[in-house]
């Protein structure tokens, strides 16, 4: 695996230097982008200009719930998103009520099928769909998806069996997991190995 990308939101604060994160090595960036059917992250579009600026490749991803219809979620999340041919998609499914932000209800396995199916109708890909252990027993079962796996241990272990192993693997949050956790012009964040070579990457993000 490769140690270059970083998952980020405005919880990073407005100051990301993104060159300095490219010099740091990292090569992609996946941002939050909206949630539910209501909320926009207000730091993507500054944060997007500038990773793009910094020759960094981009990402968009959507925190979804159960109670609002898949279609409209899509609909809400390409429309602040925007993204292009060259932007890597994501599917955040990931427990609601048990976390901080205590969006609603999770979207089910079959809100997120329609998600992913109605991103794959318009972009001819499916998206990536990012989950952990902490929603064991609801997973979606969706192997057409690149898994996006989240689990903070030494390894990623406990992938789900309907994919044979993740295509990213999110090894910590910036607190717990491995090290290392800090990015030169960002700090302590989110960070992501690719299983993969950077071409491979490049070919995942559209951009080979």
């Amino acid at each position: 695996m490769i140690n270059v990308v970083i998952d980020v939101s405005h919880h990073n604060g407005p100051n990301i230097d993104f060159a300095k994160v490219k010099a740091a090595g990292i090569v992609g960036v996946i941002h939050k982008a909206t949630a539910v059917s209501n909320f926009k992250d207000k730091m993507y579009p500054v944060n997007r200009a500038r990773a793009l600026a910094a020759g960094l490749l981009w990402g968009a991803y959507h925190w979804g719930v159960g109670d609002a219809e898949a279609e409209d979620q899509v609909n809400y999340f390409l429309d602040y998103a925007q993204p292009t041919a060259q932007s890597l998609l994501a599917l955040d499914s990931e427990p609601n009520l048990a976390s901080a932000h205590r969006l609603g209800p999770d979207m089910s396995p079959e809100q997120a099928t329609e998600f992913v199916t109605s991103i794959n109708g318009r972009f001819d890909r499916f998206p990536l769909l990012y989950t952990g252990h902490a929603m064991e027993g609801r997973i979606p079962e969706l192997p057409q998806c690149p898994l996006w796996w989240a689990r903070y241990a030494n390894a990623p272990i406990g992938i789900p069996p309907a994919w044979p192993n993740c295509t990213l693997w999110q090894y910590t949050d910036g607190h717990f997991g491995p090290e290392p956790h800090a990015v030169d012009g960002i700090g302590n964040c989110d960070r992501d190995q690719f299983n993969g070579d950077l071409s491979g990457l490049q070919r995942l993000w559209g951009a080979a």
